[in-house]
C-alpha cells in the first residue's frame, strides 16, 4: 500500500488540505457552468426568437453582443419618431360683406366682358383704388410673352438701367439691401457683374432675361417701353395659369376692355381655357372671350 497522508485535527496541514479542496470545488463549478448553455436576449427578435442558447465562450458572447447592437441600430434608423405636434391648418372664412357680394354673381356663369366690368364694380369691397386682375387658365404651361397695354396698369413703373457706367453703383446698392426699381434692364456686357446679385434679384423676378427682352444692346429704348406700359406675362412654373394686372378700378370700362383685349391677343385665344376677372379682395367673375 502507498503512504496515507494524515493531517492532525486543527493542525496547519489540515487547513491547507481544506483550502485545496475548496479551490478544487470552485474550479469544478466553473467548468460545469461553462459547459451549460447561457440564454442571451437579442433586441428586435420576435417571440421565441428573442432567447437564443449559446455557448458560454467569451468569443461567442461577444459576437452576440455585437449582433444585438447592430439590430438595435437598424431599428433606430428604420423608425422615425415625430416629435413635432401637427400644425393646425387655419381655414380662411370670408366675412359677411364678401358673402353678400358673392350672391350677386351667378355661380359658374361666364359674363360678357362689358357686363363683367360693371358687375366687378358692384362686388368690389375696398375703399381704395383696387387693382383689376385677370387669372387665365391656359392649355399648357411654359408660355410667356410681353404686351404693351394701351392704358398701362395704373402703376408707375420704376425702371433701372444697368450699363457699364451704372453697373457698379447698382450692384453696390443691391448688396446693401436697396432695391428701388420695379424692372431692371441691362446691357449684355454687364451681365457677369449682375450674376453676383442674382440671388437677390431672381426671387423677386427682377433678374434681366433675354426671353422677356430686358437684356438688350439698347436698354434705354426697352426702359421707355416698360415705362409706357409694356408688361411681361408668363405661366406659373408648375401650373398653366397666368396672373396679370390690367389696370385700376378707377379706369373707365373702355380702358379696361382695351387692356383686356391687348393681353388676350398677345397670349392667343386658342391657348386659353377660361378667364376669371377680379379686383383686390373681391370674388371672381367668369368671363366670356
Amino acid at each position: 500500500m502507498g503512504k496515507v497522508k494524515v493531517a492532525t485535527l486543527g493542525s496547519e496541514e489540515e487547513q491547507k488540505l481544506r483550502e485545496k479542496q475548496r479551490t478544487a470545488r470552485e474550479q469544478k463549478k466553473k467548468r460545469e457552468k461553462a459547459g451549460k448553455a447561457e440564454k442571451v436576449h437579442i433586441s428586435g427578435m420576435k417571440g421565441g426568437e428573442r432567447i437564443k442558447s449559446v455557448g458560454a465562450s467569451a468569443e461567442e458572447i461577444e459576437k452576440m453582443a455585437r449582433l444585438t447592437e447592430e439590430v438595435e441600430k437598424d431599428q433606430a434608423e428604420g423608425i422615425k419618431v415625430e416629435d413635432k405636434k401637427q400644425k393646425k391648418v387655419k381655414v380662411h372664412v370670408h366675412g359677411k360683406r364678401y358673402k353678400s357680394a358673392q350672391t350677386k354673381i351667378e355661380y359658374g356663369k361666364p359674363y360678357p366682358i362689358d357686363d363683367a366690368f360693371k358687375l366687378l364694380r358692384e362686388v368690389s369691397l375696398t375703399k381704395f383704388d383696387a387693382t383689376v386682375e385677370l387669372h387665365i387658365n391656359t392649355i399648357e404651361k411654359g408660355l410667356r410673352g410681353s404686351v404693351t397695354l394701351p392704358h398701362g396698369t395704373g402703376k408707375k413703373i420704376r425702371v433701372a438701367i444697368a450699363t457699364p457706367e451704372t453697373i457698379d453703383k447698382i450692384v453696390s446698392a443691391i448688396e446693401g439691401g436697396k432695391i428701388d426699381f420695379d424692372a431692371l434692364v441691362a446691357h449684355p456686357s454687364v451681365m457677369s457683374k449682375l450674376a453676383s446679385v442674382a440671388k437677390f434679384l431672381g426671387p423677386r423676378g427682377l433678374m434681366p432675361n433675354p426671353k422677356n427682352g430686358t437684356i438688350s444692346p439698347t436698354p434705354d429704348k426697352v426702359a421707355k417701353k416698360l415705362e409706357a406700359g409694356e408688361v411681361n406675362w408668363k405661366t406659373e412654373s408648375d401650373f398653366p395659369i397666368i396672373h396679370q394686372v390690367i389696370g385700376k378700378l378707377s379706369f373707365k370700362d373702355k380702358q379696361l376692355e382695351e387692356n383686356f383685349t391687348a393681353l388676350l391677343m398677345s397670349i392667343g385665344v386658342t391657348k386659353i381655357k377660361n378667364i376669371t376677372l377680379k379686383s383686390t379682395m373681391s370674388p371672381g367673375i367668369k368671363v366670356q372671350f
